[in-house]
């Protein structure tokens, strides 16, 4: 079953940066789609990013557009979210996730790594 670990969170000033790393546990990784995916308190989980397998095609919510970059290397099963400008409001869990479906839902979604704090202070 595939594993997903996230790292890299922490706390930045707005305006700063972060990047975040998803290490997956097996080569069959590079058949899914990743997303990444945040949720904080009282809110539902919403999506951030997603990849497709080759990498060829990438998915941002708009508020994010233009501020984070969403990577991936097969050959060494991870996904990378490089997070600048950064602003309070992006404040989260940031959780990486991975499916063999076409979508950014996370419904669809069968692989959940445990999620990383990102907190952006103004």
């Amino acid at each position: 079953q595939l594993q997903l670990v996230e790292s890299g969170g922490g706390q930045v000033q707005a305006g700063g940066s972060l990047r975040l790393s998803c290490v997956a546990s097996e080569r069959s990784f590079s058949n899914y789609r990743i997303a990444w995916f945040r949720q904080s308190p009282g809110k539902e989980r919403e999506f951030v990013a997603a990849i497709t397998p080759s990498g060829g095609t990438k998915y941002y919510r708009d508020s994010v557009k233009g501020r984070f970059t969403i990577s991936r290397d097969n050959a060494e099963n991870t996904v990378a979210l490089q997070m600048n400008s950064l602003k309070p409001e992006d404040t989260a869990v940031y959780y990486c996730a991975a499916t063999s479906s076409n979508t950014n839902a996370p419904t669809y979604y069968n692989y959940w790594g445990q999620g990383t704090q990102v907190t952006v202070s103004s």
